[in-house]
C-alpha cells in the first residue's frame, strides 16, 4: 500500500473540519510539509471536535479504556507552503471491529485527516485573500481500544458496554500485522539484498515519552528517517532527500532507558528511493529479522 487508505462514506456526525496553524518546524526548506507535522491534524478535528463530544468518551475514561495507535499512514504532497498561513483540515472517524478465528478480537477506531492550504513561500508575499487551497498532506491512523493501565490479562477490549454506542461496532475491518509492512512494495527493486543493522544504537530518554508512559509514536518515524539518511550516505548516495510517504505499524511500546537498534533495507520504486525496517533489541539485531519481534515496522518513500 503506497497511499493513505481511502475514506469511506461516513455520516455527518463522524466528520468535522477545523483550522490548524503551521509551525515553523512543519515546513522543509523547499516548502514541503514534514510527514510528522500531519498527525496534529487528527487532534484538531478528531480528538478535539468529534471524540471529545462522543457519547462513549466519559464512560471510556471512567473505565480506563484508551485508543492506542497501532498503525499510521501519512503522505505529503508537493509544495511550496508557507508557515505564515493556516491549514484547513477535514477529518472523520469510524468505529469498527476486527475478527480472529470468527470472534471479535479488537475494537478499532480509524481516523482520517486531510490538510489543505494555499501555495506560498515563508519569506515571500502572503498568498492573496481567497487563494485556492491545495492538498498539503493526508494522514490515516488506526487505534485499538485497550485498558492501558490494567493488568495484562484484563487489557483487551472486545465490547463496549456504554450508553449511546453499539457494544460491538457494526463495521468489520481486516487486521494487518505490523510485520506485513516489511515486504517490499510491488514493482520495487532492492538496493540491498537483505536487512542491515544501523551501527548507531537508539537510546530512549524521558524526552522521547508522552503521557501514555511510553515512547511517543512519532519518535520512531523521525529516528528511522535519520537512519535511512545515514545509510544512503554510507552507500555513496545522496542523503538530501525528504520522506513523502510513511507507513508504520506498532506492536509493542518502548520505554525511557531502553536501547534498541534499527534494521533496514533500501529499495527503489520508479524514481523514488525507499526503505523498510524495524526497531529491534540488541539481541534480535544479531538474528535474521524474520526471527525478531520488532517494536514497530516501517516503510518510507523519499524524494529529493
Amino acid at each position: 500500500m503506497i497511499t493513505v487508505p481511502s475514506l469511506p462514506d461516513l455520516p455527518a456526525d463522524q466528520r468535522a473540519s477545523a483550522p490548524l496553524p503551521f509551525r515553523y518546524e512543519d515546513i522543509a526548506q523547499d516548502g514541503r510539509m514534514m510527514l510528522g507535522a500531519l498527525s496534529p491534524a487528527l487532534g484538531a478535528v478528531i480528538w478535539g471536535k468529534l471524540l471529545a463530544q462522543h457519547p462513549a468518551a466519559k464512560g471510556m475514561s471512567r473505565g480506563g479504556v484508551v485508543p492506542i495507535l497501532t498503525r499510521l499512514v501519512a503522505e505529503g504532497m508537493p509544495g511550496p507552503f508557507s508557515v505564515n498561513t493556516t491549514a484547513s483540515v477535514t477529518g472523520a472517524f469510524q468505529m469498527a471491529h476486527a475478527l480472529k478465528d470468527g470472534s471479535v478480537d479488537k475494537i478499532i477506531v480509524n481516523m482520517w485527516a486531510q490538510l489543505e492550504a494555499p501555495h506560498g513561500s515563508t519569506f515571500g508575499p502572503r498568498p492573496p485573500e481567497g487563494a485556492p487551497l491545495v492538498i498539503a498532506g493526508r494522514v490515516f491512523a488506526e487505534h485499538v481500544l485497550t485498558r492501558l493501565f490494567a493488568p495484562t490479562a484484563d487489557r483487551k477490549v472486545t465490547r463496549l458496554d456504554l450508553p449511546g454506542v453499539d457494544p460491538i461496532p457494526a463495521q468489520a475491518v481486516p487486521w494487518r500485522a505490523p510485520s506485513a509492512i516489511l515486504a517490499l512494495p510491488d514493482g520495487a527493486a532492492a538496493i540491498e539484498p537483505d536487512f542491515s543493522v544501523d551501527p548507531q544504537p537508539v537510546v530512549f530518554g524521558v524526552a522521547h515519552t508522552d503521557s501514555n508512559q511510553h515512547v511517543n509514536s512519532l519518535i520512531y518515524p523521525r529516528m528511522f528517517e535519520e537512519s535511512v539518511v545515514r545509510r544512503l550516505a554510507a552507500l555513496g548516495k545522496s542523503p538530501a532527500v525528504l520522506a513523502r510517504f510513511l507507513e508504520v505499524g506498532y506492536r509493542k511500546p518502548s520505554f525511557a532507558g531502553e536501547e534498541l537498534r534499527i534494521a533496514l533495507r533500501l529499495f527503489t520504486l520508479g524514481s523514488r528511493v525507499g526503505a523498510v525496517g524495524a526497531f529491534v533489541t540488541a539481541d534480535e539485531a544479531l538474528l535474521p529479522l524474520a526471527q525478531a519481534k520488532p517494536r514497530c515496522c516501517l516503510k518510507m518513500l523519499f524524494e529529493p
